[in-house]
């Protein structure tokens, strides 16, 4: 029992790592988005606002691929939890689970869009959009 214990530590390391770094994405895309919406009112420049944009559409893409990779190793782990004792082998591997579930983009797709992520990353882009509007008409822009 100890191995089998020993290994789920492991993958439950990683998972928290992904957890983690998905945490970090999420506040740096706030601050990012934030910066830009400042420069954009203080420069009056309506398209830095939708500038903001850009940020919002790849950290999201990022925050998917770590989510997908996340849901990965909860796989592996349940794998792992139900192996016999003399089964462990203490593997890392997960590219054998991307092979028998969904094809990768799908998975990644799947996790862009899950109830987690689009919520907060779509209220950033509305968000961006509505200032970028704002500031056009506000500022006079043609």
């Amino acid at each position: 029992m100890e191995k089998k214990l020993k290994h789920l530590e492991f993958i439950q390391g990683v998972v928290n790592r992904l957890a983690s770094a998905s945490f970090r994405v999420k506040g740096w895309s706030v601050v990012l988005v934030s910066a830009l919406l400042v420069l954009s009112e203080r420069a009056e420049s309506f398209e830095l606002g939708f500038v903001a944009l850009l940020p919002v559409v790849i950290l999201w893409g990022l925050d998917g691929y770590y989510l997908a990779e996340e849901r990965l190793f909860r796989q592996l782990y349940d794998q792992v939890r139900e192996r016999q004792e003399d089964d462990i082998d203490f593997s890392m591997d997960a590219k054998n689970l991307k092979r028998t579930g969904r094809f990768w983009p799908s998975r990644w797709w799947l996790a862009v869009r899950s109830r987690t992520l689009w919520p907060f990353y779509g209220a950033l882009a509305v968000l961006s959009v509505m200032a970028a509007v704002f500031l056009h008409q506000v500022g006079g822009g043609e």
